[in-house]
C-alpha cells in the first residue's frame, strides 16, 4: 500500500472520528440542556426545600434531585462548575418542579427563605370565626381542617388560658361554637411567611390583650367578666355602625340586663342558626332554644359567648357605655339607629321608618 493511500485512509478515519465527536458532543449538549429544564413545566404546587447550614453545593444538588426539583444532580453540579455562582443561603425555600435549574439557583443565591419573607394580613372586624379560619388557611397555605384542629385543641386552649390574664375557662363551655370566637383582635399584621397556626393565633390574642390592658382597672371593678364584655362588644359590633351609636346601644343592652329583660338581638339569633343575614330570619329561627339566641325564651341574659370579632370602638362601648334612658332601638336601611324609652316610642320609630321608605325589612 502506497504512502498516498495510507494518508487518504488516515484522513478518512480522522474525518469519521471528527464527525462522530461532533454528533456525540451535540447529543451530550442536547441531553445536558434538557436536564436544565423544569422537571414539570405545568406543575402548580410548591415544595418546601430546606438547605441546612453547612451543606455544600454537591449535597444541595443531591437533595434537590431527591425532592424531584431537578432532573439530574450531576448535570446540576456541572452547570455550577461552568458558571460563577455565589453562596447558597441556608433556610427554607418555596421551590417548584416548574422552575428551571437557572431559576432554582437564582432563588438559592438570593436567600429568599420563608424565614425571611413576611406577609401582611388584614383581619376584618365584625367577622365570625370561620372567616378567620379561612383567612389563615388561604394566606399561609394550610388547610382549613388544620386550622380548625389547632383552635379546637383542648391542650392548646388550656395553655392560652394559662398564658393570658383575660381568657378563662368560660371559653370551654360546651354550648360555644368556637372557643376563641371574639378573642382574635381584628387588625393588620405582619407575619413570617412560614408562621405556624399557633403563632398566628397567639399573635392575634396577644393584640387583644394589649387593647384590653388599657381598660384593666375598669374591667377589674366591673360586675361582668372579660368574656361577658367581649360578648357584649360583639353584639354591639353587629347591631350598630358608628362609634356614637355603639356607645348608646351598649347602654340600652345594659339597661335591659339590669332590669332582667331579654336582650332581643336579631344578630344573636342569626349566629345561633348560622345565618349571615339577620334580616332573613324566620319565625321559627327567632323561637329556637339556643344558648346564643336572645330572641327566644332560653337566654335571659347575655349569649353564651361572642358572636364575632369586635372592633376597638365596640370593645370601648361595652366597657364604658353611655348612661342612657333608652330600652329600645331599631336601625334603618342605612344603618342609623333610632332609640326609644318605651315600647310605644319603638313602634313610632318603626312607623316613621316605613313611612319614609327607610325600613330595613
Amino acid at each position: 500500500m502506497t504512502t498516498e493511500k495510507i494518508s487518504k485512509i488516515i484522513k478518512r478515519v480522522v474525518l469519521v472520528i471528527f464527525i462522530i465527536a461532533i454528533i456525540v458532543a451535540g447529543i451530550l449538549g442536547i441531553v445536558f440542556f434538557q436536564n436544565l429544564l423544569p422537571v414539570d413545566a405545568n406543575a402548580k404546587d410548591t415544595v418546601q426545600f430546606v438547605v441546612q447550614s453547612g451543606w455544600g453545593k454537591s449535597k444541595i444538588a443531591e437533595e434537590l434531585k431527591k425532592s424531584n426539583l431537578i432532573r439530574n444532580d450531576m448535570v446540576f453540579k456541572i452547570y455550577l462548575k461552568l458558571n460563577e455562582t455565589g453562596v447558597f443561603m441556608a433556610g427554607t425555600y418555596n421551590l417548584s418542579p416548574s422552575m428551571s435549574v437557572e431559576e432554582i439557583i437564582a432563588e438559592l443565591q438570593k436567600g429568599n427563605t420563608l424565614e425571611n419573607e413576611t406577609l401582611t394580613v388584614t383581619f376584618i372586624e365584625g367577622k365570625r370565626f370561620p372567616y378567620y379560619i379561612s383567612k389563615i388557611a388561604s394566606t399561609f397555605g394550610y388547610s382549613e381542617e388544620e386550622v380548625y384542629n389547632v383552635v379546637n385543641n383542648e391542650e392548646f386552649l388550656k395553655q392560652l388560658i394559662a398564658d393570658n390574664w383575660f381568657i378563662t375557662e368560660e371559653i370551654l363551655d360546651k354550648d360555644i361554637y368556637y372557643p376563641l370566637e371574639g378573642y382574635l383582635f381584628p387588625d393588620t399584621y405582619e407575619f413570617k411567611k412560614n408562621a405556624t397556626i399557633e403563632d398566628i393565633i397567639k399573635r392575634l390574642i396577644a393584640e387583644m390583650g394589649t387593647r384590653l390592658k388599657v381598660y384593666q382597672e375598669e374591667i377589674n371593678v366591673s360586675k361582668y367578666s372579660v368574656h361577658d364584655l367581649l360578648t357584649m362588644a360583639s353584639m354591639v359590633e353587629l347591631e350598630a355602625v358608628t362609634p356614637e351609636d355603639r356607645l348608646e346601644l351598649a347602654g340600652v343592652f345594659y339597661n335591659r340586663l339590669k332590669d332582667s329583660w331579654t336582650l332581643g338581638s336579631d344578630v344573636t339569633t342569626a349566629y345561633a342558626v348560622k345565618k349571615e343575614d339577620a334580616t332573613k330570619l324566620t319565625t321559627s329561627d327567632l323561637a329556637v332554644c339556643n344558648a346564643y339566641n336572645t330572641r327566644g325564651t332560653c337566654v335571659q341574659g347575655l349569649p353564651v359567648g361572642p358572636i364575632c370579632s369586635p372592633s376597638y370602638s365596640s370593645i370601648t362601648a361595652a366597657i364604658n357605655p353611655n348612661t342612657t334612658k333608652y330600652y329600645y332601638f331599631v336601625a334603618d336601611k342605612n344603618g342609623k339607629i333610632y332609640f326609644g324609652v318605651t315600647e310605644q316610642d319603638h313602634l313610632n320609630n318603626i312607623r316613621d321608618l316605613k313611612n319614609n321608605n327607610l325600613w330595613l325589612k
